[in-house]
């Protein structure tokens, strides 16, 4: 199955009242694992940057002066989704801005079906906290380069909780490599899994192995011919 893990930045809480996209962040799962195809985005809002929200993103206006306009990169956008579910953390936050953005260009309204993994946090561990950093910890996913929030990194980190609210299965996500080579950059020591260690059963095992079906009621084992 693909799935879109997704993020924005913004310049306000309330796109009803003229506030902006300002960056875009997106990571295609399959089946749960990433596949290294990312959509990276900052655009010019086209409108002062609020101190307020700065202050979250850290985007100033003179960072977004020679930026795209959203309108420039909607059609992109639209087609790295295609028809994906969307993984988003917050999704009414999230899904408001983006459909008011394809609202001023004339386009329709994202179809896509969504998952919210705030909900999902909240059905899990009732009366918890469900906020990303909160889950980070809750689930030992090394936050510590989210100084600011931007939204291609908390993208990559809401993937990791998303792994985690729906099972833990495969926990790096086929990041390895690519965690690897920021902790090489980084001057930390990567170890590797050790291979599992074959087991080879002793004469005594094989001994019982044979006795225990001479104890059972009609077993099967003793109906089957070895193989010539």
């Amino acid at each position: 199955m693909r799935e879109i893990v997704l993020d924005t930045e913004t310049t306000g809480l309330d796109p009803s009242a003229g506030h902006r996209v300002v960056e875009l962040g997106c990571i295609e799962l399959m089946n749960l694992v990433a596949t290294g195809k990312t959509f990276h985005v900052y655009f010019n809002p086209e409108m002062l940057m609020p101190a307020g929200a700065q202050d979250i993103h850290g985007l100033s206006d003179e960072f977004l002066a020679d930026k795209s306009l959203f309108a420039d990169q909607a059609d992109a956008f639209l087609e790295f989704i295609g028809d994906a579910q969307l993984v988003i953390h917050n999704a009414s936050f999230d899904m408001g801005f983006l459909n008011a953005e394809l609202a001023r260009l004339g386009k329709p309204k994202l179809a896509n079906v969504y998952v919210d993994t705030v909900t999902m946090a909240r059905r899990k561990f009732p009366g918890q906290r469900a906020s990303l950093d909160s889950l980070c910890e809750r689930f030992g996913i090394d936050n510590s380069s989210r100084t600011k929030h931007g939204a291609l990194l908390d993208s990559e980190l809401l993937a990791e909780v998303y792994l985690e609210l729906s099972g833990g299965r495969q926990r790096d996500l086929g990041l390895a490599p690519e965690i690897a080579a920021r902790a090489r950059i980084e001057g930390t020591t990567v170890v590797a899994a050790r291979p599992p260690r074959p087991h080879v059963a002793s004469a005594a095992e094989v001994a019982a192995h044979a006795e225990f079906p001479k104890k059972l009621s009609d077993p099967l084992w003793l109906k089957v011919e070895p193989a010539a």
